[in-house]
């Protein structure tokens, strides 16, 4: 039996991505939420989500070892970053007057701004929360089944801009162009909520539960 596991350090909205993940895993897969070292090293695929502001949640990833043991198993098992879990995969971010974070996508998270203006003038509110267009970058297995320009589920107040375009596979918009959707290797991350972005959202988890990097 294969085994999904998500990532348990307090700080993501576990029961939702679980719960996802089991509509959509084939009937030989168990989903498994755990925060033990060994159970994740041995995981066919890991699921790293991530709520709330980036330093307690970077703190909780290094009083748990996870910084040293996602560098590992990235390195043999398909990885999917979920927002703040995204945006810990990076260099660093501007969040809580700035954070290093795992730097295993170099890059930077940066703050939208209080003056966010859309192409009209027109004033954006902040944390940007709701369906937002993203326009796919290349082909990637993850995009399967899912048509460009697909909408998915959003709630973040800072954005990421990776530092190689070649590692952005997903773009969006809100007042500023950012990066959605970031691969590397065995690594996909995503600023949007899967969990929470319907039938697409279903299928983007199914795409990455059958990728086989």
């Amino acid at each position: 039996m294969k085994r999904v596991v998500v990532v348990d350090y307090g700080m993501g909205n576990l029961h939702s991505v679980a719960k996802a993940l089991e509509h959509v895993a084939p009937i030989d897969w168990r989903v498994q939420v755990s925060a033990d070292a060994e159970v994740i090293r041995h995981a066919d695929h890991v699921v790293f989500p991530g709520v709330g502001a980036i330093r307690d949640c970077m703190a909780e990833i290094r009083r748990l070892h996870l910084d040293e043991l996602i560098k590992e198993i990235v390195q043999r098992i398909p990885v999917l970053g979920i927002c703040v879990g995204m945006q810990s995969l990076l260099s660093h971010s501007e969040e809580n007057e700035g954070v290093d974070c795992i730097d295993l996508i170099p890059g930077h998270v940066r703050f939208f701004g209080k003056d966010l203006k859309d192409e009209h003038s027109q004033r954006l509110k902040v944390p940007h929360m709701g369906w937002n267009q993203v326009e796919q970058v290349g082909n990637h297995p993850i995009w399967q089944g899912i048509p460009d320009n697909s909408r998915f589920y959003f709630v973040h107040s800072y954005y990421v801009q990776a530092d190689q375009p070649a590692d952005v596979i997903g773009r969006s918009y809100y007042g500023v162009k950012f990066d959605a959707v970031l691969a590397v290797g065995n690594l996909v991350a995503v600023q949007f909520h899967p969990e929470k972005s319907a039938a697409l959202g279903l299928q983007l988890l199914k795409n990455f539960l059958s990728w086989q990097p």
